[in-house]
This record gives C-alpha cells, structure tokens and sequence, in this order.
C-alpha cells in the first residue's frame, strides 16, 4: 500500500466510523456498533475498499492501547483490589467453562479433530476487555462495582488465554507441551505488573516537573503517549499483550495510585486531571480505529449462506460461549442483577480470539469454513452485547444498585 493510499483509508475510516457512530447513537444503538459497523461496510464483507492490514493494523493496535490506558486512568486500585476474589471467581470460571464446553461441542458433537477443536475452544475463552469497558463507560457503568469485577476478571482471562495460547501454540508447532514456556511467561507477566506502574509513576513525576519548567505547550500529552507506547513495546517484549501495558501506565497515572515504597511520589489529582483532559482527543481520534478494524477483520462475503453446517454449529457454539460465560457471572456472592450483568459483560470476545482464529488459519488447522464460522461467532459476541447491556440496564437498572462514581462522574460534574 503506497503512502497516499493508506492516508486515504485512514480518513474514510475515520469519517465513516464517526458518521456510523452518531447514526448508532441517535437510535439509541451503543456507537461502538456503529463503528465495527463503519468496519463492515468498508472492508471486504461489502465494499472491499479497505483490508486490515499493515498501517490501518497499526493504528487499531494503538487504539486499543490508548483505550486501555484511559480505562486505567479511569480506575481507583483500592476498590480494583478489593473485587480481587470476585474478579479471580469470575474470571477463572469464565475461562474453564467456555473452554471445556466448547472443546467437548467441537469435537464429541461435531466430530472435529482434536486440535482444531482445541483450538476453536481457545477463541472462547478470553473477554474482550476493549468492547465490555468501552460498552460500560458508554452507559456511565466504567467505575461501578460490577465494572470493576468486570475490569479485574477480563483482564485476568486476558492473561490466561495468552498463558493457552503459548501452549497450544507450542504443541501444535512442536507436538509436545512447554510447561516451561508457559511458566516463564506467567513469571514475566508478575514482575511486568510489579516493576511497570512503579517505572510510569517516577517517570510521569519528571514529566509533571518537566511541564511544569516548559514554556513549550504539549509535553503532557507527547510525553505521556510516549510512554503508554514504551511500556506496550515492552509487555509485548515479554510476550504480553500491549494493551495491558497501556492499562498499567493508566494506573500508574491515575489520581488514586500510590507507591507504597515511594513518598515522595504521591499522587497529584491536578495533574492526574490535566493528563485525562489532554489524552482524552487523542484517544477519541485512535479507538475508533480499532472497533472499525474489527468490523474490517470480517468478511461475510467468504461465507456459504446455505450451508447447514455453517448454521448449526455457529448458532450452537455461540449458545454455548455466551450461556458458559453468563454462568460465570452467578457464581459470586453478589445481588442477582448484578450478577446477570457481570456475566453479560463477559460475553464478547475480540483479540485473543482473533489471534486463535488466525493462528488456526496459517498452520492450516481451520479450512475457510471453519475460520468464517468462528470469527462469526466472536462477531456474534462482540455485536449483540452492547446491545442487551443497554436494555438491562434500561429496565433493570435500579436492581444492579449504586451510581457510578469515579473521574468520569467528576468530569462530567466539572463540564457541568
């Protein structure tokens, strides 16, 4: 793709995916549909005028991490912390669940090879972390006590299926299980999280003094993407996702982080404020990005229509992912709406599917029928959860409990 070519998509994505989600909005339809709709009709499913590749990958990936970062800004890690054994319950059986019952469809059912059907039950494993935090800001749930179960338990699934991932890969690559690989992924991804948000908090204190000393405006937000976009490089160095580094360098930053070892670095709300205020149009301007490539990453056109097993086990594998994950939802100890919705919001997959999905198609494990039926099914999950979200809490709203609260709750009383 030559240069002008690639700015030209850019800017019918962006456009399109701006003009989708006002249209999505004003029906009372979440905007994120509307933007992975833009992705639709762009790419190969209808007009063919885009594919997802190369920049427009790029950008996505950015987005995602930016979206992340100000999921984390957004965050108070007491209240994350105190949801941990919730968060852990949810998460733990959102990932075994869906993972067993899928394998056992695939495989007893439809009578697939074991490893095809190993690796179909990957792709329904891990929560897209993206559309449900997205989704849950959108309805002004992002910092209530089911969106911070939802946050620690997406997460931790996120977590666990790169930890499968780098297992089944192993032994699809190598015919034998690297215990060892897996363990020393799992032992990276701690110290990441241990030694990441200390590094971005000493750094985001010299970015506040360096600010603070400039007479040249904009070193806040081109310091602090810098940074986001460093600590992404380097969860991925370790063979974690990048977004998890833009969530740690939002935590980081967030006005109620602290470091226990270091007092002179205490938390400056001020500050905090002014790097959510300045991020905030640079990460409008990329996560549409990403929800449009996901509408890209589709193509409905390589589909058979009239193919009864297409219909069959796309409908009876998206049964058994969306109703494995609601389950994990009403194991905890919490009032039933809010349990319901939990689960609900663990339904959509996105990355880490796609990254099965796609690892099944280059190692030839999933013919063309195969990979359509399962990344139909992930658009399944991703399309109608924001859907039934906003209609629970329509009418049962009042059921799940207390307000919002949190920065998004304060911005919003500051611009009023």
């Amino acid at each position: 793709m030559d240069t002008s070519t690639a700015i030209l998509h850019v800017a019918m994505i962006l456009i399109a995916a701006r003009i989708m989600g006002e249209g999505a909005a004003r029906f009372g339809i979440p905007s994120v549909i509307g933007e992975i709709m833009a992705g639709v009709i762009l790419g190969p499913s209808l007009l063919g005028l885009i594919q997802a590749e190369g920049l427009i990958w790029v950008l996505a990936e950015i987005g995602i991490i930016l979206l992340l970062f100000q999921i984390g800004l957004e965050t108070d890690i007491s209240k994350l912390i105190s949801s941990g054994t919730e968060s852990v319950v949810v998460a733990i059986t959102g990932f075994v669940l869906p993972f067993f019952t899928c394998f056992a469809l695939s495989h007893y059912w439809f009578e697939l090879d074991p490893m095809v059907s190993l690796l179909i039950a990957g792709t329904m494993t891990a929560t897209s972390i993206g559309i449900t935090m997205r989704t849950l800001s959108d309805l002004g749930r992002g910092q209530s006590k089911e969106g911070r179960i939802i946050l620690g338990a997406a997460v931790l699934d996120d977590i666990m299926g790169v930890l499968l991932l780098a297992i089944l890969f192993n032994f699809i690559t190598s015919g034998s299980v690297d215990i060892a690989s897996a363990s020393k992924i799992l032992l990276f991804m701690i110290v990441f999280f241990m030694v990441a948000p200390a590094m971005a908090k000493s750094i985001s204190y010299v970015i506040h003094r360096w600010e603070m000393a400039s007479e040249i405006p904009g070193i806040v937000p081109t310091t602090v993407v810098s940074l986001v976009l460093f600590l992404a490089w380097l969860s991925h160095a370790l063979g974690i996702p990048e977004l998890l580094g833009g969530f740690a360098t939002g935590l980081a930053l967030s006005r109620r982080f602290f470091l226990p070892f270091g007092v002179a670095l205490k938390a400056d709300p001020k500050f905090s404020k002014r790097v959510y205020k300045q991020m905030r149009p640079i990460i409008q301007l990329f996560t549409p990005i990403f929800f449009a490539t996901v509408g890209l990453s589709l193509d409905l056109s390589a589909l058979d229509w009239s193919s009864l097993f297409f219909w069959i086990f796309s409908i009876s594998l998206a049964c058994v992912a969306i109703l494995s994950k609601i389950c994990a939802g009403l194991l905890i100890r919490e009032r039933l709406a809010r349990r319901v919705v939990i689960g609900m919001s663990m339904v959509p997959r996105g990355e880490v599917g796609l990254v099965f999905a796609e690892i099944g198609r280059h190692t030839g494990l999933f013919n063309t029928e195969i990979y359509t039926t399962v990344v139909i099914v992930i658009a399944y999950t991703t399309l109608f959860t924001p859907f039934w979200l906003r209609l629970f809490y329509r009418y049962y709203g009042n059921l799940v409990e207390d307000s919002p609260d949190g920065l998004k709750s304060s911005s919003n009383a500051d611009r009023s």
